[in-house]
């Protein structure tokens, strides 16, 4: 096992540790650990394994191809961390599987997985777990996109990552991730766009209103560019999150035609 700082603590267990020593090591999250905000417990899966080959997958039963994650070695390593049965079944610690199975990772689930100050991860590797890791001894099933990646390092990563954002102190000023796309602050929607020096760069000068010195125009211009972008690029966020009925009429009048996106605004 590495172990790195101490606070809001990360539980990974993975075949490779290694992977993520390099991310842990850069950055913000770096600085993280430094001051004790958050700690990443890196767990050897291998560790675990009753053989002396630390044998962790086999071949899956009624044939087919690749190799399947054992769950004897997983089961030990995460009962070993989390304090046996009644540690990883009493739902204090989230235990969540990293796989293209699980449900897809939005900003909603991540400001939830910040409530808990612990959280296991695992990791898989080759075809997949073992069934009886999802129903014995997972909590969650988590995916990062609608592809598959060679093991769930990266996405555990991910995970790390966009939950340490919302960790006070984490990035230095708290109310920065407050207008990040898919945010509260903006209302579950994409941000528009950002400009900064020089004000003219290859024939492209920056809106005049972000130089007009009127806060108000400026923030109703960044709304409405909000909007724009969500409506053009994810219309499917305005389904989840509507707009109210003048937002609306401002959409329909740049050419939107919600009803035909399935968007109905709120009353």
């Amino acid at each position: 096992m590495t172990e790195i700082g101490n606070g809001h603590r990360f539980e990974v267990f993975t075949l490779f540790p290694p992977l993520l020593n390099s991310f842990l090591g850069e950055s913000i999250l770096k600085k993280a650990i430094d001051r004790g905000l958050i700690a990443v417990n890196l767990h050897n899966i291998r560790d675990y394994a009753a053989d002396r080959h630390r044998t962790c997958d086999a071949t899956p039963y009624g044939g087919g191809g690749g190799m399947v994650l054992k769950p004897e070695p997983v089961y030990a390593a995460v009962e070993h961390v989390l304090g046996g049965d009644a540690g990883v079944q009493d739902g204090d610690v989230p235990v969540i599987l990293l796989s293209p199975q699980g449900r897809l990772l939005t900003q909603e689930i991540v400001a939830d997985l910040c409530s808990h100050r612990r959280l296991a991860l695992i990791c898989g590797r080759y075809e997949g777990f073992d069934e009886r890791i999802r129903t014995g001894l997972a909590t969650d099933e988590i995916s990062i996109g609608d592809y598959v990646l060679n093991g769930g390092e990266v996405a555990a990563m991910v995970v790390i990552e966009a939950v340490s954002r919302l960790i006070p102190g984490v990035l230095g000023f708290d109310d920065s991730t407050r207008n990040d796309s898919h945010a509260a602050g903006m209302s579950g929607w994409l941000e528009g766009p950002h400009y900064t020096r020089p004000a003219e760069f290859r024939g492209q000068s920056i809106p005049p209103v972000l130089t007009s010195g009127h806060h108000v125009e400026v923030d109703r211009w960044r709304h409405e560019q909000s909007l724009l972008r969500t409506a053009a690029r994810r219309p499917d966020l305005l389904v989840r999150h509507p707009p109210d009925a003048q937002d609306a009429a401002f959409l329909a009048e740049h050419g939107y035609d919600l009803p035909s996106l399935g968007i109905k605004a709120r009353e």
